[in-house]
């Protein structure tokens, strides 16, 4: 049995573009994976995805005609239930025989093995190999029903099914075409009312030839290339789009490039099947108009790639990315710049209507504007949120009260603009653009702009102070209020952001070292709601501090690292990140291991005397052990805590490291439950007093193994 390569492609009419890179994946993924399943395919094969707008398909290296036969040992009952007392086979034995297509001659060859207490009978067979076509089948089936297909159409087929014409077929999009070779040999299989074949379509419009003959599996991609002008990989079409982008930029000269948009390359990507980039322009007039409305306009209605000059400022010209290269391109510049027009038109008149009003003149409209039937009308979110924002600034900076109670109170005016009934992404951004128009400062216009600020992973905080507070008041009020009224998030489902708003507390807090109490914080905007919601600190404090340990985590920080500081859920979040680097370096030292036992032990101890005090009468030592411990705590405790008090958490834990030989021969020397009551509270009362000064920067007894 010769291995060679194999070649799969389902030709379909022109497939969903955002879905497009995630069907070639998954499509090839699946049925290699069922391929290597059965034998047919090495385990270490090697498989290349490809998609365009009109195709689906998958090339695996080393596919065999037929998969090895297999040895099979299965199990057929208990020897006592097979064989009677004579050692003839039961009448169970022959039928479970005659099951397998075999018969009573069977019997002699039936191997006995121990099975559990019992020994039981195993039959050994050889289970032929599967043939490629019907293993093959089996794949495509597998690959098609588990497609990630956004929605599925229904279409009926004219061919090769019982009702032409009625015989109704699911699928992304109707398809017209199977390819399936082993080497040079067309695999005999069916899927979607379609038998395989060597022929494909090439570009809808510059093929050189129709159909395309597939002489090979190892020459799919360039016979496409070559006679059907078709670029098969996504991979590679990406790679060209972007070679050509950055072309054209050059040619288009002074530093200019095109936006950096991998979605939007992605999706154009999905759109063509040989990409050609032309240079087009619009009028300059339309640069008055704020560069992220033109921007999103061309991005998001027209696909198309906006040039910055060197500074990052828009320019007048932009990139398309066409499906055909015709001999003289001037008719698709052309009407691309046309269809442009009407776009931009629209922005610029939204942008010159939103500025015959002023922000502050909109205020009074958000109270006719229902953000939560629980909460009431944005109006009175934008109360609240200039009540938490001066809350805010009496605890941070009193100079930012009058820039904060102003940028909180018109933020979200810019929801009534046209230009934002449009372009919802823009609002924030158009907020700060209409301030700066109104004559308010510039730090005002730039908390208005940042407030929603961190919007995604990995975003930037606000630029200063102001926008800061405001920022991290209006996801206060979101967090607050959301939990109040019992609507927290679930499973994937959480339709208010609250999760990204959390990161963006915790963020706002320890970026800007904030050293405001977490529980204070959400109990004082608990009180700005009033009666409307039900006090959340509980659950949204612990919502806040789960999100802050997975963020952690994915910083690098090992698991036991941030469960010991976040197990005494330090009240300013700020303080985290010290506490983890003090942490880190303290597991680092030789005491770490012994003292992290010893602080694990001595917890247990104390969950067990509850109600234990911290009162130590070293006149009641017995033992020269415990009085060498309190004598060691005495001199190194005073300076751990002032070390402690002074921030520097790392020479902290560093200074209680020196207990570890006195906490070793206390435990080795001296019996804690002791029978006499008052020698018992009393050393009760001096682990008391080291588990308290252990445990301040952390809870060392999670770094126990």
């Amino acid at each position: 049995m010769t291995a060679q390569n194999l070649l799969v492609e389902l030709f379909v009419e022109e497939l969903p573009p955002k879905a497009l890179k995630k069907l070639g994946d998954a499509f090839a993924s699946v049925l290699a994976d069922q391929l290597k399943a059965q034998g047919l395919a090495p385990a270490d094969a090697a498989v290349t995805a490809f998609a365009s707008p009109r195709r689906l398909a998958a090339h695996v290296t080393g596919v065999l005609p037929r998969a090895a036969d297999k040895a099979v040992s299965q199990k057929l009952m208990p020897v006592s239930v097979g064989l009677d007392a004579n050692g003839q086979p039961t009448p169970a034995l022959l039928k479970r025989l005659a099951a397998l297509g075999a018969d009573a001659s069977a019997v002699a060859g039936l191997k006995r093995a121990p099975d559990g207490k019992a020994e039981a009978l195993f039959h050994d067979s050889v289970a032929p190999g599967a043939e490629l076509s019907v293993g093959l089948q089996k794949a495509l089936d597998e690959a098609i029903a588990k497609l990630p297909i956004p929605k599925v159409m229904s279409y009926q087929l004219e061919t090769d099914c019982e009702l032409p014409g009625w015989t109704s077929v699911n699928f992304v999009r109707p398809a017209h075409g199977l390819v399936a070779l082993h080497g040079g040999s067309v695999v005999p299989v069916k899927a979607l009312g379609l038998t395989a074949g060597h022929t494909t379509q090439g570009h809808r419009f510059e093929a050189a030839v129709s159909p395309v003959v597939l002489k090979d599996a190892d020459s799919y991609a360039a016979t496409l290339a070559k006679d059907g002008a078709v670029i098969a990989s996504f991979a590679e079409r990406k790679a060209e789009i972007a070679r050509q982008l950055a072309a054209a930029a050059a040619k288009v000269g002074g530093g200019c490039k095109p936006i950096e948009d991998d979605a939007l390359l992605d999706e154009v990507t999905a759109l063509v099947e040989r990409p050609n980039v032309l240079i087009c322009a619009f009028e300059s007039q339309f640069l008055g108009v704020p560069q992220e409305c033109l921007i999103l306009t061309m991005k998001a209605n027209q696909k198309y790639f906006p040039l910055l000059d060197a500074q990052g400022k828009l320019t007048n010209q932009f990139l398309v990315v066409s499906n055909i290269s015709p001999a003289d391109a001037s008719a698709v510049i052309g009407g691309n710049e046309r269809v442009v027009r009407p776009r931009l038109a629209d922005a610029k008149f939204f942008f010159d209507q939103d500025r015959k009003k002023t922000l502050a003149s909109r205020v009074e409209g958000l109270g006719k504007v229902v953000y939560h039937n629980k909460l009431g009308t944005q109006g009175e979110r934008t109360e609240r949120v200039r009540k938490i924002a001066t809350l805010l600034a009496e605890n941070i900076d009193t100079a930012l009260i009058a820039d904060v109670q102003r940028a909180a109170e018109l933020a979200k005016t810019d929801l009534l603009t046209d230009m934002v009934g449009e372009f919802p992404e823009l609002q924030g951004v158009m907020g700060g653009y209409y301030a700066r128009h109104d004559g308010l400062s510039e730090e005002v216009a730039r908390a208005i702009e940042d407030h929603y600020k961190p919007r995604f992973a990995g975003d930037v905080l606000p630029r200063d102070m102001t926008g800061v507070v405001v920022a991290l008041a209006d996801k206060l009020e979101t967090l607050v209020g959301m939990f109040g009224i019992g609507n927290l998030p679930t499973g994937d489902k959480d339709p208010f952001a609250l999760r990204r708003h959390a990161l963006g507390v915790i963020r706002l807090l320890i970026e800007n070292q904030l050293s405001l109490g977490l529980d204070t914080l959400v109990r004082a905007v608990a009180k700005v709601f009033g009666d409307k919601v039900v006090d959340p600190t509980a659950a949204l404090t612990d919502f806040i501090y789960d999100r802050l340990a997975g963020s952690l985590r994915e910083q690098g920080y090992s698991a036991q690292e941030v469960d010991a500081v976040l197990a005494l859920r330090p009240e300013a979040l700020s303080d985290v990140g010290k506490r983890l680097v003090a942490v880190r370096a303290f597991a680092t030292l030789p005491e770490a291991p012994a003292l992290a036992a010893a602080n694990k032990r001595i917890g247990n101890i104390l969950k067990k005397s509850e109600g234990t005090g911290s009162a130590v009468d070293k006149n009641k030592f017995q033992e020269a052990a415990e009085r060498d411990l309190f004598a060691s705590m005495e001199a190194t405790v005073p300076a751990a805590n002032a070390q402690f008090d002074a921030g520097d958490y790392t020479r902290s834990l560093k200074s209680l490291a020196a207990l570890r030989a006195p906490v070793d021969a206390f435990f080795d020397g001296v019996m804690v439950n002791a029978d006499d009551p008052a020698l018992k509270a009393n050393r009760l009362g001096l682990l008391k007093q080291l588990h308290d000064a252990m445990n301040r920067v952390a809870d060392l007894s999670r770094l126990a193994t």
